[in-house]
């Protein structure tokens, strides 16, 4: 028996309403069907955001910082939506010599609290500000121009469920899960006996889901033997 030898089952919108829909038995009738389901599925999507990282969805934006500035767009254009930053550094570029330093990331709170905010230097921290366009700002404040550029891990915003022929923005692992947790939207707004277990299976899949999509790097435990008396 021969295999099919291709790896590109990529269900579009359409179908996955359409296996939904049959998941809480019933099928799609209306054009207000289709309506109602792409609508939960677009809901579904934000709440991933606010369920973990999905690290299809990082990425790397640079800001080349300008003197006496401390505040950025996170993406001047916003065409990648961004949610937050993970992670960033500084880079300090003078002729041939490239010098990277993380930066801190700071609280609002500690950020308020800082008493000399118009400091300037290499800046060392940062503060996200989570806005519906969010934006970071530096300290100390940049002292030199054409010299800093901020490197930033971005977690940005997937793409809408617009049309019935869209695909979705993400890696086939997840097919599953999606299929899941639309049948559990619906299920609230069309079959209320099946939400319950369909939940289950929403969440069990979404537990495996997320575990193939964390970071497997090494991890080192060393032991604390500053209080320990051998005497």
């Amino acid at each position: 028996m021969a295999t099919s030898d291709s790896k590109n089952f990529e269900p579009d919108v359409a179908e996955y309403i359409e296996e939904a829909f049959e998941r809480c038995g019933l099928e799609v009738r209306t054009g207000y069907d289709l309506k109602t389901a792409n609508r939960s599925l677009n809901l579904m999507l934000a709440e991933w955001a606010n369920r973990g990282l999905n690290q299809w969805t990082i990425t790397q934006k640079t800001v080349a910082l300008v003197k006496d500035d401390g505040e950025y767009n996170i993406d001047s254009t916003n065409a990648t939506a961004p949610i937050d930053v993970l992670d960033a550094f500084v880079r300090e570029t003078i002729g041939s010599d490239i010098t990277d330093l993380p930066l801190t990331k700071l609280s609002r709170a500690e950020y308020s609290h800082i008493a000399t905010k118009n400091s300037t230097g290499k800046p060392s921290q940062i503060f996200v500000n989570k806005q519906i366009t969010p934006t970071i700002t530096l300290w100390p404040v940049p002292d030199k121009s054409d010299t800093y550029t901020v490197y930033m891990n971005v977690l940005t915003r997937m793409d809408d469920a617009d049309a019935a022929t869209n695909t979705l923005d993400m890696p086939f692992r997840f097919y599953p899960c999606l299929a899941a947790g639309l049948a559990y939207y619906l299920s609230m707004k069309r079959a209320p006996e099946k939400t319950m277990f369909l939940k289950q299976i929403y969440d069990e899949e979404f537990i495996r889901a997320l575990s193939t999509d964390q970071e497997r790097a090494s991890f080192y435990v060393s032991p604390n033997f500053r209080g320990y008396n051998t005497a």
